[in-house]
């Protein structure tokens, strides 16, 4: 790969609605077939940039109750840029702790706010149902740990 193009956050989300209604699968990561949280965002990546930057290990369901490693986390640190998680954009990508003190677990890609909307959106792949578009609100704004934004991102 030599070096991600520069992409719009209307595109980021546009390519993330795409996803819309992927079955969940664990470790997966194909349009319309199934994905995880993580697989979502790699398979977004491949639409935006090409070949993902690095392969994700096999991991288990329960990898990051079993551990103490933040290897979403650092993985996200080695190829997303840091954005401040108290002022995330349309097209950025959420990383969040299921319980206090537990590894980054999750992850979303933040849609845009509406006028009138209570909250913000995000797409994620959901366990047990499939890729959607919910609110943020408070139950995960609590556990929100960090925010990135892809390479090269324009408004």
């Amino acid at each position: 790969m030599t070096g991600p193009a520069v992409v719009d956050r209307a595109r980021i989300v546009a390519v993330a609605r795409d996803w819309l209604g992927t079955p969940y699968r664990h470790q997966a990561s194909v349009k319309g077939v199934g994905c995880d949280c993580l697989g979502l965002v790699r398979g977004v990546w491949r639409e935006l940039y090409g070949e993902e930057p690095e392969i994700a290990p096999p991991y288990r369901p329960d990898w990051a109750e079993t551990g103490a490693a933040e290897t979403l986390l650092a993985a996200a640190g080695r190829h997303l840029a840091p954005a401040p998680p108290g002022a995330f954009r349309p097209g950025d990508v959420l990383l969040f702790r299921m319980s206090p003190g537990a590894c980054v677990k999750h992850c979303a890609i933040v849609s845009e706010r509406r006028p009138g909307d209570p909250e913000p959106r995000i797409i994620h792949a959901y366990w047990g149902r499939a890729v959607v578009e919910s609110w943020l609100g408070p139950w995960w704004r609590r556990r929100l740990a960090a925010a990135f934004a892809f390479p090269n991102t324009s408004d």
